[in-house]
């Protein structure tokens, strides 16, 4: 059985000093979990020795924590469920291990319970103004690959700003550029803030209820415990076009009249998941209603743009219609990607400063909350059966994370820890397929993959 042995943990410190200052999080921060995102980058057989991995690893995160000087603070409680943080200069924390195993032993890197291993361990017992923001874990395998594993507090970054950080981090890592020829980091929030006076809220903004239940169920308590298992499914060039492709014919009369723009790939391919679920979770009765959770990036849909440098959460929840098993699996996929753009579209400005108002009224923010990769239990609505909570990394340059010893193999996340969460990723050869990480019930799994597959 092969092992994991942790040989020593460091803390990083900034190179010079930075400011001591308390950072304010926008509501659109305060509603992403405060736990750490836990993500592998997967290389093969790097020709150069672990000694030299970790060094410039640990050299050049050293000098990014003086821009990034966030990432090296510390978290507090402030009342209500929110959070601000200290910029302290307390460190990161970098971890290195070695594993008897090989990179063979993890097969395509479905984020398991083993996967999970070389992501850094988080002991969410420790006092929160204790625990370091980012974490990073190296680990070498006797086939000579290599596995860097980060840990990073989601309510500090989104995915765009997180990836931002790492490739910038690699591109000093390899001596390509200097910590001042980089595009230097954005970390002021206001531009999300609501304005004050706080407003009301213009809209109903359903999208924080809970979704449906399954019929005949007052709540989600007996699906949350469900046992459940992730897996990941790829999808060629030729496989996602043939879906863009179905989803853009025998177009159906919508409720609402959407933009007239043909479907997305992410429209296509969600519309598709949905139905699969659907279908493999059918009991038979079609009037089951059930509905899509999606994060709506809103830098570039408010009046005032976000920076393109900007480190924090541009992200606000948006959801579908709700719909009925029986019209997602009788009608054209057209129908599903157009209820999936009906819930993403009206994401317009007003209605995200109307969302932040919302936010920012409410006098505990606990119960918004989410976290799908951890078991620190959240108060936040379910999203797993008969629902389905789905995430893109779609358009994120995943595989530019070169620290010197050349591209990885596989970027993804470590874990998926509630039912229902997937996330689409480009695949590592960048040629227009993807990879699709989801977990569902195990009861279901082989269905939705069945489904899935079927006709492509």
């Amino acid at each position: 059985m092969a092992s994991l042995t942790i040989h020593s943990s460091t803390t990083v410190f900034p190179a010079h000093p930075t400011p001591i200052a308390t950072l304010s999080f926008s509501e659109s921060d305060q509603i992403k979990p405060w736990t750490h995102s836990p993500t592998v980058y997967v290389y093969r057989s790097p020709a150069v020795a672990t000694s030299t991995v970790v060094e410039s690893l640990r050299n050049s995160l050293s000098q990014m924590l003086v821009p990034y000087y966030p990432l090296a603070g510390r978290l507090h409680w402030i009342g209500g469920g929110r959070l601000e943080l200290h910029c302290c200069s307390a460190g990161a924390q970098l971890i290195e291990a070695s594993s008897t195993a090989t990179l063979d032993d993890y097969g395509d890197f479905s984020p398991t319970d083993a996967l999970r291993e070389l992501a850094p361990k988080v002991d969410y017992s420790t006092p929160i103004e204790e625990l370091p923001v980012f974490l990073i874990q190296v680990t070498r395998f006797s086939c000579g690959g290599i596995v860097i594993g980060t840990g990073l507090s989601h309510i500090l970054v989104d995915g765009v700003s997180a990836i931002t950080f790492i490739n910038s981090w690699a591109s000093i890592a390899r001596k390509e550029k200097t910590v001042e020829s980089i595009v230097q980091p954005f970390h002021d929030r206001s531009v999300l803030q609501p304005q004050k006076p706080l407003r009301a809220p213009r809209f109903d903004h359903r999208e924080y209820d809970n979704p449906p239940f399954l019929l005949g169920c007052l709540d989600a308590k007996e699906e949350r415990k469900k046992e459940s298992i992730p897996t990941l499914l790829k999808l060629s060039k030729e496989q996602v076009e043939k879906l863009k492709k179905r989803a853009n014919s025998n177009k159906v009369n919508q409720l609402y009249e959407l933009p007239s723009r043909p479907y997305t790939r992410y429209e296509s391919i969600a519309g598709h998941m949905w139905v699969c679920a659907c279908k493999a979770r059918s009991t038979g009765d079609n009037s089951q209603p059930t509905m899509v959770r999606v994060a709506v990036d809103v830098r570039r849909r408010l009046g005032t743009p976000v920076p393109n440098n900007f480190t924090g959460n541009s992200t606000l929840v948006a959801v579908t219609p709700k719909c009925q098993f029986g019209d997602l699996i009788s009608q054209p996929l057209s129908y599903a990607a157009g209820k999936i753009r009906e819930g993403t579209w009206k994401i317009t400005d007003e209605y995200a400063r109307s969302a932040l108002d919302f936010l920012a009224s409410q006098e505990d923010i606990s119960w918004v909350r989410t976290s799908y990769h951890t078991k620190v239990k959240v108060e936040a609505p379910f999203w797993g059966n008969p629902n389905l909570s789905l995430g893109s990394w779609m358009s994120l340059p995943l595989y530019e994370a070169d620290f010197g010893w050349g591209k990885p193999c596989y970027v993804g996340p470590a874990t998926l820890n509630a039912d229902g969460k997937s996330f689409i990723m480009p695949a590592p050869d960048n040629d227009g397929g993807l990879i699709i990480a989801i977990r569902l019930q195990k009861k279901h799994m082989d269905d939705f993959k069945r489904h899935f597959y079927e006709d492509l």
